[in-house]
């Protein structure tokens, strides 16, 4: 049962949510602090122009599409168009590769870029630090048609280094391209390697917003830097993880965590490999650029799109459940 001074809380906060949904409260809100809205202007018109106005399209998956005819006087066909996507192998292919590979990465690379923040605020030296990170972020800003060739050059089965290893010691070559179970672990090493950097960098930042106050207490105490990382560094970097987590589930339905040239220069498009390195991204690029059927493709980005909606409400259920000031809404 809640207390008085509980009560007259939440009525105090219902209160200003009230107040807050009024419209000219709202409009005050904005003459008040125009420039703030200014600045968020060109990103907001970003937002409508690349990612709202293009929702209309998805009309398109339910027609017979025709570019002379236009959308709205195209065909209606209904769920033809999803038709031959559901009674294919390839449904259930793309969706376990998308989600077994997103899952995996992003538990990987979470935990790996934990991991290089600690060390990285243990290093002391600016400098050093500075090196590191540098080091570290390099791989990020390279594209995955240059990490293809940098695999490549590691991988191929007659002028790979690995394979040259192997002969050097007397063993018989890798077919690391005729082999699709060597591709659950080359795709998220190959991840890995590319944004775990990135994303360490971010929980630095985080970890230099933690008050020194919490070590020192703890060093007053005797903790070990070990100590230290399991029991303050980590539980206050949670908010931070859960908050990127679920950004990053908002994109597990689109390719590799917003990323799709990584399963499609990667493999080289060979379709030996299609078992373990096909995901719905690439599978409908292939859809659009061999069949040319634009609303079959279309259908299948709208069940990509859905299934990554419910996804991400499911995962900010138990978030909400777990800490609620941590999920999205």
């Amino acid at each position: 049962m809640s207390t008085p001074s509980q009560t007259a809380a939440n009525s105090e906060r219902r209160t200003n949510r009230t107040r807050s949904l009024h419209p000219l409260t709202f409009i005050k809100e904005i003459v008040k602090h125009w420039s703030f809205y200014v600045m968020i202007l060109p990103g907001l018109l970003f937002l409508i122009i690349f990612n709202y106005l293009p929702m209309f399209g998805v009309v398109i998956a339910f027609k017979d599409y025709n570019p002379v005819k236009g959308v709205w006087h195209s065909k209606w066909i209904g769920f033809t168009n999803f038709e031959f996507f559901f009674k294919s192998d390839a449904l259930w292919r793309v969706t376990f590769n998308t989600i077994f590979y997103n899952l995996l990465i992003i538990v990987l690379v979470t935990s790996i870029a934990i991991l290089f923040s600690i060390l990285l605020q243990e290093t002391g030296s600016r400098l050093s630090t500075g090196i590191y990170k540098s080091i570290i972020l390099l791989p990020y800003f390279l594209s995955w048609i240059v990490m293809d060739y940098i695999v490549f050059a590691l991988l191929s089965e007659d002028h790979g280094l690995l394979n040259g290893i192997r002969h050097a010691l007397g063993f018989e070559p890798i077919s690391w391209y005729g082999e699709p179970s060597y591709w659950r672990i080359i795709m998220p090493l190959a991840y890995i390697l590319k944004s775990a950097g990135y994303t360490s960098v971010i929980y630095v930042a985080a970890i230099t917003g933690i008050s020194s106050d919490y070590y020192e207490a703890a060093e007053i105490d005797g903790a070990s830097k070990l100590q230290k990382a399991r029991h303050i560094t980590i539980p206050l970097l949670m908010p931070v993880v859960l908050i990127l987590s679920l950004l990053s589930l908002g994109k597990i339905f689109n390719g590799g965590l917003g990323d799709w040239g990584a399963f499609y220069n990667l493999p080289r498009e060979s379709g030996v490999l299609f078992p373990a390195t096909d995901v719905i991204d690439t599978y409908v690029f292939r859809a659009l650029k061999n069949m040319g059927d634009i609303g079959m493709s279309s259908a299948v980005g709208l069940y990509q799109a859905v299934v990554g909606l419910v996804m991400v409400l499911i995962t900010n259920y138990f978030v909400k459940k777990y800490d609620s000031e941590s999920a999205l809404f």
